[in-house]
């Protein structure tokens, strides 16, 4: 069964030889020039498509407000920027806004396809990666629930959180690792199948988020380690 990508690219050229590249690597792709007409186009068969590919300079909606309306219509879509765009602070904030991914003009195309490829093989495996500790679809985190199923995440009161795929898995891992000290190395190994700069930032970013989430939940914290990496510490 063929993944099914949005490619959202203004540069003609370009857009043209990644969509033609993809489909060779027997992916099917649909290719929109604009943010209004992407919107479109997936708002019209949301459920479609497995991954989207974003620039971030388009006409009429930046990425980065596209991927925000994306995400508002489907939770969960896993997505990455193709842009021109390399200050960090335009990597950190896609990241922030849950990327799964961040790939700066020139790239190689090949790469393109492995990463595209790790993201989907992250998705495949979800929610199932979870090791014993964890059974069904809802996991305690003190006095709240995860479930895994709708990458929900529910505090006592009812307030519901949806996670980003890549928040999933990493909560996930800490859950798995919990009351020990997890190394950073391993995380990044583990969760996004890297380890470099713009990826281990992207990490401190959802630790940042996490401690956010469980503010105010008393039996959980999330304490650096300095030089090794985190503890995830449930009670």
């Amino acid at each position: 069964m063929k993944h099914h990508i949005l490619l959202v690219e203004d540069e003609t050229d370009l857009g043209n030889v990644v969509k033609q590249y993809l489909e060779l690597m027997d992916f099917a792709v649909d290719w929109q020039q604009s943010g209004q007409s992407a919107l479109e186009a997936f708002a019209a068969t949301p459920q479609a498509w497995n991954i989207v590919l974003l620039d971030i300079n388009l006409p009429e909606m930046d990425g980065f407000q596209l991927a925000q309306q994306l995400v508002k219509i489907q939770p969960g879509l896993p997505f990455l920027f193709l842009t021109a765009r390399g200050e960090k602070k335009d990597k950190l904030y896609g990241l922030k806004i849950g990327a799964d991914d961040y790939i700066v003009k020139p790239f190689d195309v090949d790469e393109l396809v492995l990463r595209i490829r790790n993201i989907l093989k992250r998705n495949q495996t979800r929610p199932h990666a979870i090791g014993n500790q964890a059974t069904g679809n809802a996991i305690e985190l003190g006095d709240m629930r995860f479930l895994k199923d709708s990458l929900k995440l529910v505090s006592s009161n009812g307030t519901e959180t949806i996670l980003t795929p890549l928040e999933s898995d990493l909560l996930l891992h800490f859950y798995q690792n919990s009351n020990k000290v997890i190394r950073r190395e391993d995380i990044l190994h583990q969760v996004w199948g890297a380890n470099d700069y713009f990826v281990g930032r992207s990490l401190d970013v959802f630790v940042s988020r996490f401690r956010k989430y469980f503010r105010g939940n008393d039996h959980i914290s999330i304490r650096n380690i300095y030089g090794i990496g985190f503890m995830f510490s449930l009670t």
